[in-house]
């Protein structure tokens, strides 16, 4: 690649990935094999991240005299510290499941299994479990975090309000407090 097509394309890969970052329901990442570099970078994007323990994942960039540039530098330090964060990007660790879940990388590291697919079940449970819940609760809840964090606290809070204030003239919450009083699974439609 040309260095004047560099540029352009890791905008647009930065962008793809913040697209993602940006979809209103939640997205699970189930990491299977490798996630390295822009991989990893799209994982970052995601709401929770499930991996096998045999899993490689890294930002891997600087071996290439290069840094990560869809986000990886913005996104890992929100996720596992500054410190730590700083520590992987420079030495371009490649850390497997069970390492990832011990830092906060991932959310499970699970054995992987014969089909090799242990990392996506997972998340199709975890999937599953958030199902049944809301769907304006949950996406407000994810625009209250996603929001939140990029603000101070106070600011945030008043995030949290308006997101807050987003559901309570919807019928799905007359239907989870209907439901919750007449002790039955809630039928939610989205409204």
């Amino acid at each position: 690649m040309k260095p004047s097509e560099v540029g352009p394309f890791v905008a647009k890969a930065r962008g793809l990935v913040t697209e993602l970052e940006n979809l209103p329901q939640p997205v699970i990442a189930a990491l299977d094999g490798a996630a390295l570099g822009g991989g990893l970078e799209m994982a970052l994007a995601c709401d929770i991240r499930v991996a096998s323990s045999t899993a490689k994942m890294g930002l891997v960039e600087t071996r290439l005299a290069i840094i990560p540039g869809a986000g990886g530098t913005q996104r890992l330090p929100r996720i596992i510290g500054m410190a730590k964060a700083k520590e992987l990007i420079y030495t371009g660790r490649i850390l497997d499941g069970d390492e990832a879940e011990k830092i906060g990388l991932v959310n499970y590291s699970v054995s992987q299994n014969k089909s090799g697919d242990a990392a996506y079940q997972r998340a199709l449970e975890l999937a599953e479990e958030i199902l049944p819940n809301g769907p304006v609760g949950v996406r407000m809840a994810k625009v209250s975090i996603n929001k939140g964090l990029q603000v101070d606290l106070s600011t945030g809070l008043a995030i949290e309000e308006s997101c807050y204030a987003q559901v309570i003239p919807t019928k799905d919450r007359t239907e989870g407090l209907l439901a919750f009083r007449e002790k039955r699974p809630p039928k939610y439609s989205g409204n």
